[in-house]
């Protein structure tokens, strides 16, 4: 159980329910809310809307898009809908630590998605083609500081046109709604308990400033941005001679 009051100056150290063991049928009903959060806060539109500047319209291949920490895989099954209704060409793959959530994922998605879904820890995933962008949703704020640096160089060294993180922001304000917002909505109890610790635990834009550093970025490299209501986003797109060529796969 989360605490009243806590101190937004840092990071807290909470657990969240979701990332310790329980049965694939729990995680399911857990993770069938989020999605449900997801659309009713509105929580794709910073992603898409940065998919929409790049142009991938005129793309000459198909976008390859990678998703790290794809839970129920709804970001990867709107980013679908959203290429077939614009006449964007993507290869879509989900990524997940977890093989429940993987398996979860697949069967929420319909017969006619082309969705890969692969079990995999993003440090040791080689892929057998390159990866054009990397995006990903509530994960960042998972990992210990260390590890989103790590995963920050990852980003930049296999995704050739860029990426894109949707994540939280740490704030009081967000984070008490949240609490009497879950538990009117009689959401699952996961939910209710991992939605305000996803937000204590998650960065303020001077956190990423400096993780970003600590991954080789310059300043102008990035873009952080918040969206209403309660998200930080990081976006990178690189310049168009390092799109040219496409990253190829690369081995550990």
């Amino acid at each position: 159980m989360q605490p009243d009051t806590l101190d937004f100056s840092a990071r807290a150290q909470l657990a969240e329910l979701m990332d310790g063991p329980c049965s694939r049928e729990e995680l399911r009903a857990c993770l069938r809310d989020l999605a449900k959060v997801n659309r009713w806060l509105m929580a794709y539109r910073p992603l898409l809307g940065w998919l929409d500047s790049l142009g991938l319209q005129d793309a000459k291949e198909p976008t390859r898009i990678l998703d790290v920490g794809c839970g129920y895989g709804d970001t990867l099954r709107r980013i679908e809908r959203w290429a077939t209704a614009r006449g964007v060409a993507v290869e879509l793959t989900g990524l997940d630590l977890n093989m429940d959530t993987v398996v979860i994922a697949a069967e929420a998605s319909n017969a006619a998605s082309a969705i890969e879904w692969v079990n995999a820890d993003v440090f040791e995933f080689c892929s057998q083609e390159p990866i054009d962008l990397v995006v990903s949703s509530l994960f960042t704020h998972h990992l210990a500081e260390a590890d989103v640096v790590r995963f920050l160089a990852w980003m930049e060294e296999h995704a050739a046109i860029g990426w894109f993180i949707n994540d939280l922001s740490r704030n009081a304000v967000p984070y008490h709604l949240f609490r009497m917002f879950s538990k009117l909505m009689g959401l699952h109890p996961f939910v209710q308990n991992d939605g305000p610790v996803s937000i204590a635990r998650a960065f303020w834009p001077e956190d990423w400033r400096r993780m970003c550093v600590a991954a080789g970025l310059a300043e102008d490299d990035v873009l952080i941005r918040g969206y209403m209501p309660g998200r930080l986003c990081v976006m990178r797109r690189k310049p168009l001679r390092r799109q040219e060529s496409r990253a190829r796969p690369h081995s550990e």
